[in-house]
């Protein structure tokens, strides 16, 4: 695992602990690699409740509760489904705070407007939401998945503060 990545992880769960807070995650692009580094943490089970991979749009709406409609107006890979797949993750598991992430890590799947490298990841503390809209290079998949992870985690760490 990226050391950068490691580090954050570590902060994320000192600061969950801290704040006596529990974590969940929702997860596309990053196909589980945030809930990874979280729960490489010793003592990560004291802050992290559970995470769902979502990467089919039934799974964000059967699992996470995340309206068809929204889906079909926005694009699985917009804020809308991330703040919905934040809020129902965070209801599913009973955590504090949530994260998700929907994005295009490539090689494949780049539209015109939605290159390879757009990311949206909504943090959710106690039902308050902010989204964030990356545009990473199209440095390759790997790359792609851990620099969005590590996104993820500085967010959530901002909004912890």
């Amino acid at each position: 695992m990226d050391a950068e990545l490691k580090a954050l992880a570590r902060e994320v769960n000192s600061r969950l602990r801290e704040l006596g807070l529990t974590l969940a995650t929702a997860e596309s692009c990053t196909g589980g690699t945030v809930a990874a580094a979280v729960t490489s943490v010793p003592g990560s089970s004291d802050v992290f409740n559970g995470a769902v991979v979502a990467y089919s749009n039934n799974v964000k709406n059967v699992v996470l509760g995340v309206p068809v409609e929204v889906i079909e107006k926005n694009g699985a890979v917009s804020s809308a489904v991330v703040e919905a797949m934040a809020a129902g993750v965070r209801r599913l598991t009973g955590s504090d705070c949530a994260v998700a992430t929907s994005g295009i890590a490539g090689p494949g799947g780049a539209t015109a407007d939605k290159p390879v490298g757009t990311v949206w990841v909504a943090v959710d503390v106690r039902g308050s939401v902010s989204t964030h809209l990356l545009q990473l290079k199209d440095e390759g998949r790997e790359i792609n998945i851990c620099t969005s992870a590590k996104n993820v985690l500085s967010l959530l760490l901002e909004k912890l503060t």
